[in-house]
């Protein structure tokens, strides 16, 4: 069901050096797609290799940017803090649902929904994550006193990453 388009999309590839695993001409459908889908971001990674395509916004030419990953040595990577081993049972963390901007109000003059030693109850609104110019409230799963934010207001988030740590005893 690929169509052959007559118009080439503009491309900014890696340097000639850098390997890709297929030619970048062989993008424009899938600009076409993401563009018909309102999508402004895409990631495809396998193995070693990723390629990110943002196509900022709209009417903006898209961008392709391939990126290697090394592997770290197992001598240098961080060892488990004593605290993070020692965490008693009863704490939880609420886990960013989707890929956007974290946000800990609902506006910058506004006081933050959750704030270390709150009380939350099941379905408290904690925080806002921003994904593709919506805001989404993220709510409390359970109830409990918040321990730890762990992202600063305005960063971006992954999914499943953590954002809060609550005790629920």
């Amino acid at each position: 069901m690929s169509k052959k388009l007559s118009k080439k999309k503009p491309v900014k590839a890696a340097p000639k050096n850098a390997a890709l695993p297929f030619e970048p001409e062989a993008f424009g459908d899938l600009f076409d797609f993401l563009k018909s889908k309102g999508i402004t971001e895409f990631e495809w990674a396998k193995g070693d290799q990723k390629i990110v395509v943002k196509t900022g916004h709209p009417g903006h030419a898209p961008v392709v940017m391939p990126a290697v990953h090394t592997a770290v040595p197992a001598s240098s990577a961080p060892a488990a803090t004593p605290a993070a081993a020692a965490e008693p049972a009863s704490y939880k963390k609420v886990l960013s649902p989707f890929v956007g901007t974290f946000y800990r109000a609902p506006s910058p003059t506004s006081p933050n929904y959750a704030e270390v030693g709150k009380r939350v109850k099941i379905g408290d609104t904690l925080c806002i994550v921003e994904a593709m110019k919506l805001m989404n409230e993220i709510e409390a799963d359970f109830a409990g006193t918040v321990v730890q934010v762990l992202v600063e207001n305005g960063h971006p988030v992954e999914f499943g990453e953590p954002l809060f740590v609550i005790d629920t005893a």
